[in-house]
């Protein structure tokens, strides 16, 4: 598996060599209290799918889903709940695609006219119909569970640990202005690009400066409104870890995407309070074991705006060179 994929693979994948990895999302929307999912009819095979393109050098997974699907049908998206991965055959062996599904907001896809050349809105059983690849089903069906769940429509809540420090013995002033190595500014632009697949309009973050660089790539580049939580540092977690744990709470009643950056002693704490929400299943997806995450790692846990509880989890280095 290419760098930044993914913590996880399905046990086909792992009895399967791969040859090519690809990435895409089904795009849905609700109208008239009915689901409708977007297929693109691609001219170089005559096939009906879903958008979809192979990993660039340097990506991850998610970063490919959202840049296929604006290349192919120039639309803006943000990815919600992972859905099956599904794989077949193809010249140079066994092809994997990661699917997500993504809804449509406010955007208005457009066919690029050369890969893409007409698309097409219907319901999920007339897709089930004209799709040319039968494993395109699969996620399909993943999408209509989650639908009639009440689990389709989510929002991100994401748990980042800081990118790589300086050493604690090469630092002798504050721990709090303790900076990233530049292994650590590395990782923060990755993290920058791979947050911006999930892109959460707000950021809670410990006041540390290893924090704060970690997410100041990322804030930059968006509209994101930054909040500082003293409780995330690793000085008052140690203290009084039931503060922590409010501001978990605090985030998931606000029901806003985010993206939370802390520290590894923080993290039991975040992710016990997190698990709460979460049924046994999707508990044991979580890290158990220290340190939890490495630098730069992160969970996204996408949230239903039905029940606010966890529906899915999902774990990511980003691409580090």
């Amino acid at each position: 598996m290419p760098t930044g994929t993914g913590s996880r693979t399905s046990s086909s994948a792992q009895a399967t060599k791969v040859a090519v990895y690809a990435a895409g999302a089904l795009v849905w929307r609700e109208r008239r209290k009915e689901l409708e999912v977007l297929l693109i009819h691609r001219p170089r095979y005559d096939d009906w799918s879903w958008p979809k393109g192979k990993i660039d050098p340097g990506e991850t997974l998610p970063e490919t889903a959202v840049r296929e699907v604006a290349e192919e049908i120039d639309l803006a998206i943000t990815l919600g709940i992972p859905l099956p991965t599904i794989h077949y055959p193809v010249n140079a062996g066994t092809k994997e695609v990661r699917y997500w599904a993504a809804s449509l907001g406010d955007g208005k896809p457009q066919p690029d006219g050369k890969e893409v050349d007409s698309l097409l809105w219907c319901s999920p059983a007339r897709a089930a119909e004209l799709l040319s690849n039968p494993s395109d089903t699969e996620p399909l069906d993943a999408l209509v569970a989650a639908y009639e769940r009440n689990e389709l429509d989510t929002w991100p809540l994401i748990v980042l640990r800081h990118a790589k420090a300086k050493p604690r013995s090469s630092w002798a002033r504050a721990e709090g202005d303790r900076p990233l190595a530049a292994t650590g500014l590395r990782q923060a632009m990755a993290a920058k690009r791979l947050l911006l697949a999930w892109a959460p309009q707000r950021v809670a973050t410990s006041p540390w400066q290893r924090c704060l660089a970690t997410m100041a790539p990322y804030v930059k580049a968006t509209s994101a409104k930054v909040k500082v939580y003293d409780a995330l540092t690793e000085a008052h977690h140690r203290r009084q870890p039931q503060k922590t744990a409010a501001v978990v709470e605090s985030l998931l009643d606000k029901r806003r995407s985010v993206a939370l950056c802390t520290h590894r002693p923080t993290l039991p704490t975040v992710l016990d309070q997190l698990g709460t929400h979460m049924p046994p299943e999707l508990r044991r997806e979580l890290p158990s074991k220290d340190p939890y995450l490495s630098p730069g790692e992160l969970i996204v846990c996408q949230i239903s705006r039905a029940g606010n509880h966890v529906v899915s989890v999902e774990q990511y280095k980003p691409y580090d060179d």
